[in-house]
């Protein structure tokens, strides 16, 4: 049973925007480029997007991805794209869509798509201090070149976009238990506002391009190193935000993590310590922004059985209480660097 009676109703296409993906045409797509495919097929971890990987006759196989209608404009695709190349060229490790007649970005049936090579790797072990500071050397040069080639058709991160904008769709589309919308109402608003002074503390930071979304599911760790994959969620922003998701246990834990991450980070790029006031921030937005996204998406046959838990009142009481734990770690103040 949904919890969301007073959704807005949406076009077919929009519920289903993967309905008519079916194996066939994934593998006539990539062939559509001149790639003979073997016909293997594999879908791989991703909700957003469509994700797969095809193997090629007689040659490595391909990552294929497919991106998800009406979510970015083909200038703010071209825009990762440009953006990914310009790390690979500085032999940064982030691996570019592949490059055909010309362009990136392609078409076939509808949908737009990407290809490019495989890049394996494992978990990295960010329990490790000696990793996390050469995970920290690579997102500075990452934030080197993002400093220099500015997003103009990619969002900032910013209160507004993942705090108060879904908020708002979470509250007025229906998605809080009756009994619970009063708590949620009253810790929502808690939240946005030490949020907010969290901001204020932090004063005007710069904001720069990033990756947007560095936590370890987006890092491939092999024998040389860190492979950065996933700039799907590349917007301007603070330089913390690529650096918060690797932290991880008490406050002492991250404070240690964080000093290494930054040793590395140091050797490349400044790093203004009042973004330090951001930290528990942007961990609150991005949970806020997490349950609106799930909502956003729950027409689409994917998102249900991928968080069945998530249409229940026990969710949102988890909800409640979480939020009220980062109320507190906002108003206990930044972590101290050693």
């Amino acid at each position: 049973m949904s919890l969301n009676p007073s959704a807005t109703p949406q076009e077919p296409a929009q519920l289903r925007p993967y309905a008519d993906l079916t194996p066939d045409v994934v593998l006539d797509a990539v062939e559509s480029l001149g790639f003979l495919v073997d016909g293997h097929l594999l879908a791989l971890n991703s909700y957003e997007n469509r994700v797969y990987q095809v193997g090629i006759d007689d040659a490595a196989p391909l990552i294929a991805k497919f991106y998800r209608p009406g979510r970015w404009s083909d200038e703010a695709i071209a825009e990762e794209h440009a953006f990914v190349a310009a790390l690979a060229e500085r032999e940064i490790p982030a691996v570019p869509p592949l490059r055909i007649d010309g362009r990136s970005l392609h078409r076939h049936q509808g949908y737009r798509f990407s290809l490019s090579i495989r890049c394996g790797g494992r978990d990295p072990e960010l329990e490790d201090l000696e990793i996390l500071t050469r995970i920290g050397r690579f997102i500075g040069r990452i934030h080197v070149v993002g400093e220099s080639q500015p997003f103009r058709h990619r969002p900032t991160l910013d209160l507004q976009r993942f705090g108060e904008e879904p908020s708002r769709f979470l509250l007025e589309q229906g998605w809080i238990p009756s009994e619970l919308e009063t708590s949620y109402r009253s810790v929502l608003a808690h939240a946005l506002t030490e949020i907010a002074a969290c901001y204020e503390r932090a004063g005007a930071v710069h904001m720069l391009s990033l990756h947007g979304d560095c936590h370890r599911g987006n890092l491939l760790w092999t024998d040389t190193g860190p492979h950065f994959v996933d700039f799907d969620d590349a917007r301007s922003g603070p330089a913390v935000q690529d650096l918060w998701m690797l932290l991880s246990g008490d406050r002492q834990a991250m404070a240690l993590q964080l000093d290494a991450v930054l040793e590395g980070y140091r050797d490349f790029a400044d790093f203004d310590p009042r973004e330090l006031h951001l930290i528990e921030a942007l961990r609150t937005l991005r949970l806020i922004h997490h349950s609106a996204w799930i909502a956003r998406r729950w027409e689409d046959p994917a998102f249900p059985s991928a968080f069945p838990w998530f249409d229940s009142p026990r969710y949102w009481e988890e909800q409640i209480l979480i939020l009220r734990e980062q109320i507190a770690a906002m108003q206990e103040g930044p972590l101290a660097l050693f």
